[in-house]
């Protein structure tokens, strides 16, 4: 008698796959290439143009020691961490109000929250500049001493940031099994007990992966950081967009290639912590 191929075991079938993963796999490289690039030329020994002249480490201390570089790289960090925070907490206290509670409008509520995520950067932009703008706000932050002089931007982040925490926990407490709240109270234990003990580790993961999701983000942003920001608030993002235009220096790329690595490996700890095997019960 003869065998039976399984499926997908076939000569046929195998060489497709083997043509889609090399496609998948071209495609990829193609995409990343330009990052690569840019990789490859922070260590070119010619300050301008797009040829290889050597290989040098000159120009990260180059990049280090720019005060105005380093100033902006300061203030992107303390942003991200500022909104990271505040984003994570409001973002968390969303997810688990519309996990546990119904209340009018949910719905309106929920397509509202969204709009951040779904809208071009550029309308939200626009739209905080001029909010800020009319109520008086851009001026009275701009005059104020650092880093209350990023207020504006923090606040823009934070708009912009949160409904990203509260889908990413909101996803996490999917699984939770609502009867173990049920024997924490039955064992003695008060709402803030249940809700610190039980509920907050079950979060835990979603939590820290939303976080680390706010931080990229933050960290990343252009568009509305450039809106937002005040006439002495520039950020690293902004500050390389600036420097662009006047010609591509190896410094600009060597700050890049670092503000790089610092994204993929926050966006890596993001993608670990939702794992499934780190989402375990």
């Amino acid at each position: 008698m003869a065998q039976q191929l399984k499926p997908g075991t076939g000569p046929l079938e195998f060489g497709n796959r083997r043509w889609l993963q090399s496609l998948f796999a071209a495609t990829i490289f193609v995409l990343y290439l330009p990052i690569l690039v840019l990789i490859a030329f922070s260590f070119n020994e010619q300050n301008r143009g797009g040829v290889w002249k050597g290989f040098t480490l000159e120009n990260y201390p180059k990049a280090w020691n720019n005060q105005s570089i380093f100033d902006a790289m300061v203030n992107s960090l303390t942003i991200a961490v500022i909104t990271t925070l505040v984003a994570t907490v409001i973002g968390t206290m969303v997810a688990v109000m519309m996990w546990r509670f119904r209340f009018p409008m949910k719905p309106a509520y929920e397509a509202a929250m969204g709009l951040p995520i779904v809208i071009p950067e550029i309308c939200m932009g626009v739209a905080l500049l001029l909010f800020f703008n009319a109520s008086g706000i851009m001026n009275f932050f701009s005059h104020l001493i650092w880093p209350l002089n990023l207020s504006t931007i923090i606040i823009a982040h934070i708009a912009f940031c949160f409904p990203f925490v509260a889908i990413v926990v909101r996803s996490r407490l999917v699984g939770f099994n609502k009867q173990l709240e049920e024997a924490s109270r039955d064992l003695g234990a008060n709402e803030w007990q249940t809700f610190t003990q039980v509920l907050v580790p079950y979060m835990k993961p979603g939590i820290i992966a939303g976080a680390l999701l706010a931080f990229t983000l933050s960290l990343d942003d252009f568009v509305i950081t450039f809106f937002t920001s005040g006439p002495e608030t520039v950020t690293f993002p902004v500050k390389i967009y600036s420097m662009v235009k006047t010609g591509v220096k190896y410094e600009v790329n060597a700050a890049s290639t670092v503000l790089i690595i610092i994204t993929i490996v926050a966006t890596v700890l993001a993608m670990k912590l939702q794992s499934p095997e780190k989402a375990g019960h």
